[in-house]
């Protein structure tokens, strides 16, 4: 019975084989007019913004919600930075470097957020790397998990980047409500 089945899968296999190397003819037509390859997925005026600034210097970023408005200032640069606890440290062939970050809430609504996970770093390569947790750093107190700030209330911490040594860190990027707001800052690292 076995070979019944087997010998009738053959067959099929062999007759759906031969009835497609029988007929040359295409019976469809390629798209006249087919979609552009580079066509963006969110209308222009929706796309994302950047502004860049120097460390020192200030962006002002909306949020998602109305009234939401932040200050935003790269106080210092940190590199590299030393973790104050011994066991924990970078990777071997990795380095922590770390950004403080001031928020000023100049808008209406309170702001609610956790500061690392809009923040992240690039190299002169490229690559790009996201925040890390480490318990404390030799450079100042770090942001803790998430922050709220009413109008006209400020937050200051220090965000944690494990990078590779050899990378020559020279842009920090930030972004409101964990990096998906429509506005990113930019920071031209020395």
């Amino acid at each position: 019975m076995r070979t019944h089945h087997i010998a009738i899968t053959l067959a099929a296999a062999a007759a759906l084989a031969l009835t497609g190397c029988n007929d040359p003819t295409i019976t469809t037509k390629p798209d006249a007019n087919p979609p552009a390859l580079n066509t963006p997925a969110v209308p222009s005026s929706a796309a994302p913004k950047a502004q860049t600034a120097a460390v020192g210097s200030t962006l002002t970023l909306t949020g998602l919600k109305d009234g939401e408005k932040i200050a935003v200032t790269v106080r210092k640069w940190a590199d590299p930075a030393k973790s104050k606890e011994q066991y924990v440290q970078p990777k071997d062939g990795n380095r922590y470097v770390a950004a403080q970050i001031e928020l000023v809430n100049t808008g209406t609504a309170p702001y609610d957020d956790s500061p690392s996970n809009g923040a992240k770093v690039a190299d002169a390569d490229g690559q790009q790397f996201t925040s890390t947790l480490t318990m404390g750093i030799d450079a100042g107190p770090e942001f803790p998990g998430s922050v709220t700030i009413a109008p006209g209330g400020k937050a200051l911490g220090y965000v944690v980047f494990e990078v590779p040594k050899e990378s020559k860190i020279n842009q920090l990027q930030f972004g409101l409500n964990s990096g998906f707001a429509s506005q990113t800052g930019q920071w031209t690292i020395p």
